[in-house]
């Protein structure tokens, strides 16, 4: 089935330019020039993922991004932006963006990095479909995977699209190492060495949400050399 993106990039050239290149990609494209006239495509139609500009002309990326994610639906979001540094990529990814990437970038890896979005989604709904979507519970810790929320000792705990799916994958294989490799790959879609800082920065800022004490984890522990593994209740901490 043809994938529907919108693109909300103020710049004509670039929006052409990625327009082009999704089309050619076998994507329906809609482009939006402003961060208004994007959120207005987005609820007046259903999109599969949003390509999203952080420097708009009428309203900041950001805002467009909390106001995608104070939706009941989940919309994956990829924001471009002309910023690199740490704090405003952090800050775009806490709003719920599901990945970052920094202009100059080239058009090959933004198709990638939308076609490894979309996979992801297409295999979380799939695993949807085959496995129980009950609560995951260990102790105090309670992930509701259909309502996309996490409570830690009864008191939510506020998550970004990527912190959460790196839990569920976790939670619903306890015990299961995984190697940096292999969560890029099921987490974020590709799984090249390159990015497995990636997976270190995320499991650091999810530790220090979830753990009682983020230097002694007990649910996200280390295997040292190997990767990361979800504790089992059965077994002792790291």
């Amino acid at each position: 089935m043809e994938k529907k993106i919108l693109v909300v990039e103020d710049e004509p050239q670039l929006a052409r330019l990625v327009e082009m290149h999704l089309s050619d990609a076998g994507c329906s494209v809609t482009v939006a020039h402003r961060g208004a006239e994007g959120l207005a495509a987005a609820a007046d139609q259903l999109f599969d993922l949003v390509v999203l500009d952080l420097m708009l002309p009428d309203m900041d990326g950001l805002d467009v991004c909390r106001q995608l994610r104070q939706r009941d639906d989940y919309l994956p979001i990829l924001m471009l932006t002309a910023r690199s540094g740490e704090v405003d990529r952090v800050l775009g990814l806490e709003l719920g963006a599901d990945d970052y990437l920094t202009k100059p970038f080239s058009v090959r890896e933004l198709v990638a990095r939308v076609n490894a979005i979309l996979r992801r989604v297409e295999r979380m709904a799939a695993e949807r479909e085959t496995v129980d979507d009950a609560p995951i519970v260990f102790d105090e810790l309670a992930i509701d995977r259909e309502k996309r929320r996490v409570l830690v000792k009864g008191e939510p705990v506020k998550l970004t699209a990527k912190e959460f799916d790196l839990l569920v994958q976790f939670a619903r294989h306890p015990g299961r190492v995984y190697t940096r490799t292999q969560i890029l790959d099921l987490v974020w879609g590709y799984g090249e060495g390159t990015y497995e800082h990636t997976v270190n920065s995320h499991i650091n800022r999810l530790r220090a949400k979830i753990e009682d004490d983020p230097s002694q984890p007990r649910f996200i522990q280390t295997v040292w050399g190997i990767g990361y593994r979800f504790f089992e209740p059965s077994t002792s901490g790291d």
